[in-house]
């Protein structure tokens, strides 16, 4: 007798309810408050085309990092090291730069490293059964060592290639397409993570391993096999991430990104993922990327210091999760 997965009624695979529709429209109109915010606080500098461009350039990098961190937690993990390996990808891309090699294989250099990373990481927690939280804290410090490992703990610079082009916008000629490269790319991927998360067998199988990964192995999901791919995946997502990081800074830097893993997971949470897994969207996590970057541009603006954009990205984290856990509670 074949037995028959139920898989869990979320956003990517089923119709929305209109609580769903209200969650989202809830995280847009978070952001539209943040936006109208700034913009009168800073009416001179803050709601401005150019300035709406750098915010897309600069939403670009955590976006498409947070797409791969979406799989994650939905799948029940989480991965701390995302940052780190951005910062790899950026050492990885300007060493093989400086050896000649092609600027488009020097690209696909760093992101093959890091989907090597995210294998390491997929392999520890699948094989081994060990704990995303402690294996990715493991990582989180191994990975940012390996960076600074690479350029001797030094920044490498570079001669100037079209993959320092990526994160300006257009002129000219190409003025026609709007946006940076970055940022058709980020969509582009978007609409790709979105399309497996609700169309596969493999993004059920996901969202399946996310809410009760025991049914899911009775069921016949290979777990095991499906843990090893999101890590895989979200990993050489950050290494896309990593190229663009270094396109922004135009150097190889192994302390690149610091601190940008809280921006990601906070993306990703706001955007309405559950940190319990089995639920999440592309969508949501693109509104919560953008969240995070307009409060960091306004924060600028307002000349806010850096410890003060910590300490509320931290509030933000905290308090998504506590109404996420308020939720959980009320459908039990």
């Amino acid at each position: 007798m074949t037995q028959t997965l139920s898989y869990p009624i979320t956003p990517e695979t089923e119709r929305p309810s209109w609580k769903d529709w209200l969650q989202k429209l809830g995280a847009l109109a978070g952001l539209v408050a943040v936006i109208i915010l700034f913009a009168s606080l800073r009416p001179r500098t803050f709601p401005t085309i150019g300035n709406l461009k750098l915010m897309l350039i600069q939403t670009a990098v955590v976006a498409i990092a947070a797409l791969g961190m979406t799989l994650v937690i939905v799948s029940g993990g989480i991965d701390l090291s995302v940052a780190s390996t951005i910062a790899v990808v950026t050492m990885v891309v300007a060493t093989l730069l400086n050896w000649k090699v092609p600027p488009f294989l020097a690209a696909l250099g760093g992101i093959g490293a890091a989907s090597l990373l995210g294998l390491i990481i997929g392999l520890l927690i699948s094989q081994l059964k060990l704990v995303p939280f402690i294996v990715t804290l493991g990582t989180w410090s191994a990975y940012r060592g390996l960076a600074k490992g690479i350029g001797g703990e030094q920044v490498i610079n570079t001669d100037s290639t079209w993959l320092n082009d990526l994160t300006i916008n257009p002129t000219g000629a190409m003025r026609w397409t709007l946006l940076a490269p970055s940022v058709w790319i980020a969509i582009v991927l978007s609409l790709l993570v979105a399309g497996v998360m609700r169309y596969t067998k493999f993004g059920r199988h996901v969202f399946a391993v996310g809410s009760n990964e025991q049914t899911a192995r009775l069921c016949g999901v290979p777990v095991e096999r499906v843990k090893i791919f999101v890590y895989i995946i979200s990993a050489t997502l950050a290494g896309v991430a990593g190229v663009l990081q270094f396109s922004y800074i135009s150097q190889g830097d192994p302390t690149t990104a610091a601190g940008m893993e809280l921006n990601i997971i906070a993306a990703v949470v706001i955007g309405g993922a559950s940190l319990s897994g089995g639920q999440g969207t592309i969508y949501g996590t693109l509104i919560g990327a953008a969240i995070m970057t307009v409060l960091g541009n306004g924060c600028t603006k307002l000349g806010l210091q850096n410890w003060v954009q910590e300490i509320m990205t931290g509030a933000i984290i905290v308090l998504a999760s506590a109404l996420d856990r308020f939720q959980h509670r009320r459908a039990d």
